[in-house]
């Protein structure tokens, strides 16, 4: 199982993409890793951006924290249970983050 931090290298790109898990249509910005609605991701990265990894299980949000102002959500991979802490965006669904938020935050 590969764990990297967050500040591991960052390539950004700009993608829209429906979420396999709900079905919205999610514009991307660069920055945007799951979607908005329901927090899935894919497991496409190895580095953020980079499109290295090969599983490309899905990615379960399964815990959230606030570390000062910045939102984080934790997803597990469905496939192979890697793991990796995302940053959030305000559009992201606060209801669903407030939920996580009562579930332990994992240590990677």
């Amino acid at each position: 199982m590969h764990n990297r931090s967050m500040t591991a290298a960052f390539t950004r790109r700009i993608e829209d993409f429906t979420c396999a898990h709900c079905r919205r249509e999610v514009k991307g910005t660069g920055y945007t890793n799951h979607c908005p609605r329901c927090l899935y991701s894919r497991h496409v990265d190895v580095n953020p951006g980079d499109r290295a990894a090969e599983c490309g299980g899905m990615m379960a949000p399964i815990a959230a924290m606030l570390k000062g102002e910045q939102w984080i959500v934790m997803h597990e991979c469905e496939a192979c249970g890697h793991r990796r802490p995302n940053r959030c965006s305000p559009r992201d669904d606060r209801d669903l983050l407030i939920e996580l938020m009562g579930r332990p935050f994992p240590r990677v």
